[in-house]
């Protein structure tokens, strides 16, 4: 349905997006995640024709809409990660307003404005200015105005950051029943793990500009399939130990947290016999080890060496 074909942008002699070949299917949730930096919001905005590629295609059923963006606008629905809402305003007025701009009039625009509401589950809050709202009510306000014109695809940029678990519940029900009940097309990012599994068949991992990694989660799993994923606790953690578990033999990444430690190596490497050997050199005591079948987490941070929320 909605495709980048070799997609790049440079800004100032910087390539902040490079060669991404992505593919959304009528009806998909498709999960777009990498660390700050990995060139997403560009990717969005992109996608979005809110500003043009470098290079590459965006194609909507096999047309180049490049430039034409009038081709996908009517059909798109987007949800930016800041806040795009008019804070003196009801959240009925900002719904309103929004809503004439899609060229919606009358009754049908107080329909869609009322089906909005009701989908964020604010219609009791209809009349109250946004500015009094918490965060987690004006990012449902933010989805509401993406949904007034009845989307194919939606693309949703961190839609739950910094909010209260609650609306963060709230706001993923909405997405999964949009999704499954409205057949939605959903191209979501986020900086929770548990949020894109939770809601996407299919991954892109990206990272530095580039898409590194697609697939099913089974698939993605697969890359690690060839390794275990260790925890360990220890009584204390020293630099100059971590360095050296890092050299082990077999090891492909090492994860530090206080006195925890989240080990990648490939299986049969005798692990646990050499980090008992070093704790004993570095006067550490190991309190506690178990191997844990790979995460979607432990993929993301075997091919990009950092976690989601660096």
């Amino acid at each position: 349905m909605l495709e980048a074909l070799h997609l790049g942008k440079t800004f100032k002699g910087t390539k902040a997006v490079k060669n991404v070949n992505l593919y959304l299917g009528s009806g998909e949730s498709v999960g777009l995640i990498g660390p700050n930096g990995a060139g997403k919001s560009t990717t969005i905005s992109m996608l979005s024709t809110l500003i043009k590629p470098t290079s590459g295609e965006i194609k909507l059923n096999g047309v180049n809409i490049i430039d034409k963006p009038g081709e996908i606008r009517g059909i798109l629905g987007v949800v930016p990660q800041e806040l795009a809402l008019y804070q003196e305003l009801s959240a009925y007025e900002n719904l309103k307003f929004f809503g004439s701009i899609y060229k919606l009039k009358g009754k049908e625009l107080e329909k869609r404005v009322q089906i909005a509401l009701e989908i964020v589950g604010l219609e009791n809050r209809q009349n109250d200015l946004v500015k009094a709202f918490s965060g987690g009510m004006k990012r449902r306000v933010n989805i509401a105005a993406a949904l007034l014109h009845q989307p194919q695809i939606l693309i949703l940029d961190e839609p739950t950051v910094g909010i209260d678990p609650q609306s963060r519940n709230h706001i993923l029900e909405t997405v999964r029943m949009l999704n499954s009940n409205n057949g939605t097309t959903i191209l979501y990012t986020s900086h929770y793990m548990e949020e894109v599994e939770q809601l996407c068949d299919r991954l892109y991992i990206m990272d530095h500009g580039e898409i590194i990694a697609a697939g099913t989660k089974a698939e993605l799993l697969s890359i690690l399939s060839t390794e275990d994923t260790i925890k360990v606790e220890l009584s204390k953690m020293e630099e100059a130990f971590a360095e050296q578990v890092m050299l082990i033999d077999g090891v492909s990444k090492v994860e530090v947290s206080h006195v925890q430690m989240k080990i990648i190596a490939k299986k049969g490497s005798d692990l646990i016999s050499k980090l008992v050997y070093l704790s004993e050199q570095h006067h550490i005591q190991l309190i506690n080890y178990h191997t844990e079948t790979p995460s979607l987490e432990d993929v993301f941070l075997h091919l990009t060496g950092r976690t989601l929320r660096d």
